[in-house]
Order: structure tokens, then C-alpha cells, then sequence
């Protein structure tokens, strides 16, 4: 008889649900019992140095890496069963370098899971490209190629493909890395707009005041320093913790972040 879930057992509402995993690379365990819930609507900013278990548990959380122990489930299912209510933004891109796209046609990839690679474009799929390429403010380079673009308007672009995708769970690797204070300001706008429609956002980021935004933050440092509401678990003995040295500092914008850290490895 196979064992009974811990997750199935629960009467949770979540669309969510992380229960005592260990998560890492081939057998070796990068972070060590981590559990939360999300709900749908709701967003996870996850928050630690490079290496610390951000881009492993994002992995994890799409299929792209399975669970060392413990159990996870993505609305209702193991992880990577759902792909088509899934957008994953990794931290790296290539494909407009690899191949000549346009803006266009970068946007146009997230319609592939509902039409498939040789699909046609509807009149509605062309619509979603639209709105998608209008939401990040760059319908006007919609046939511009790719490689003529800056870092933080190929940033916008890889996010409107994620918008087209219209997905239930959108998991993001440092989506605001490349971007300048008025593309931070439109990411949190849109952040706000897809959980106002029911999607789930996990987000990878070293960006305080980004997390400080989001339903919960979990801090990492190969273990879970700490999970739950941004605003109260982000405090200078957390963060301590996370970072090594840290000071906070309030900018011309009001926000919190990071000015000098020094930790234990790199």
C-alpha cells in the first residue's frame, strides 16, 4: 500500500503546498525542510545571497528538479503536471541571440502551450499579444529585434511573454534585476494586477522592498531563516541572519534595501 500524503490529508485551501522538503542537486540536500502555503492570488518572494536555495526551490516548484524528500504540490498535482497553467521566467536568456526574433515574437512564445509551436494565431491569441506587449509599456518595439534592445527592455519583453501566458502560477528568477526605478515601479503595478486576477507569483529577488510587497517572504541561507508576511519577518536580525552584515537605507523612492553585506561564503 502506498503511504498516505501528508499534503492530501490537509483541508487546505492552498494552491500550494511545500511539506517538510529537502530540495538540491542529485542526492545533495541544498535547503532542508522547507514548508509554506500559497494561496491562490497570493505572492511568495523568496530572499537570499547567490546560491542560497532561491533558484533550487523555483526549480523544484516547476518540475525542473525533483524533491530529494518530502512533498510538494502545485494545484493539486506533483510538480511539472500542470504546464499549462504554469510561466516560468528564468534568470538567463538567449533565444533572441540564437535565433533573429523580433519583440513580437519573443511575446508570441506564450501562447505556445494553448496552440502548440506550429499553432495559428487567433484574432483573441493575437489580442493577448498586444495587451501583453501595452502592460509593459513596449507595443512601440513589438517589431524591433531583440538583440538591438537594452538589458531592461528585454526584461519587459520576456515578461510580456510571461503575461500572455495568462497563467495560475507564475514563477520568476530575478525578474526586476536588470530593471531601472520606473521598470520596478511597472513590475510591482503588474504584480498587483495578476494577483487582483487570481494568479500565484514566486519570486526570486534581492530587491527588500520588492519582498516587503508580497503576501509572504521566505529568507534563505541553505535553510529557511525564516517565512511569513514580508513586512513583519523582514527585520534587521532576520536579514542579519540572511546576509551577513547589513545595512538598510531609505532611498529617494522610500524604499528598504541592501548596501553592504558580508557573509561567510560567496
Amino acid at each position: 500500500m502506498q503511504p498516505t500524503s501528508r499534503i492530501q490529508d490537509t483541508n487546505s485551501s492552498a494552491c500550494v503546498i511545500a511539506h517538510n522538503l529537502d530540495i538540491g542537486y542529485q542526492g545533495e540536500i541544498i535547503v532542508p525542510q522547507v514548508n509554506f502555503e500559497l494561496t491562490c492570488g497570493e505572492s511568495l518572494a523568496l530572499v537570499g545571497i547567490n546560491g542560497s536555495g532561491k533558484t533550487t526551490l523555483l526549480k523544484t516548484i516547476v518540475g525542473l528538479l525533483p524533491p530529494i524528500k518530502g512533498e510538494i504540490r502545485v494545484l493539486g498535482n506533483p510538480p511539472g503536471k500542470n504546464p499549462h497553467q504554469l510561466a516560468y521566467l528564468s534568470q538567463f536568456h538567449d533565444s533572441g541571440f540564437i535565433l533573429p526574433l523580433r519583440v513580437k515574437d519573443v511575446v508570441q512564445m506564450g501562447r505556445f502551450t494553448e496552440k502548440g509551436l506550429f499553432g495559428r494565431m487567433t484574432p483573441m491569441d493575437e489580442d493577448i499579444i498586444t495587451t501583453s506587449l501595452q502592460r509593459m509599456g513596449i507595443e512601440d518595439l513589438r517589431d524591433t529585434p531583440l538583440r538591438l534592445l537594452s538589458g531592461g527592455q528585454q526584461q519587459r519583453v520576456y515578461m510580456a511573454q510571461v503575461l500572455a501566458r495568462q497563467a495560475d502560477l507564475i514563477v520568476l528568477d530575478e525578474p526586476t534585476s536588470s530593471l531601472d526605478a520606473s521598470g520596478r515601479e511597472l513590475f510591482s503595478r503588474i504584480m498587483d494586477e495578476e494577483r487582483n486576477r487570481g494568479a500565484m507569483l514566486v519570486v526570486a529577488t534581492h530587491d527588500i522592498q520588492l519582498a516587503a510587497e508580497c503576501n509572504q517572504a521566505m529568507l534563505l541561507a541553505h535553510e529557511v531563516v525564516a517565512v511569513g508576511p514580508g513586512k513583519e519577518i523582514l527585520t534587521p536580525e532576520a536579514l542579519l541572519k540572511t546576509f551577513g552584515i547589513v545595512l538598510l537605507y531609505q532611498g529617494e523612492d522610500k524604499g528598504i534595501g541592501i548596501i553592504e553585506r558580508e557573509h561567510g561564503h560567496n
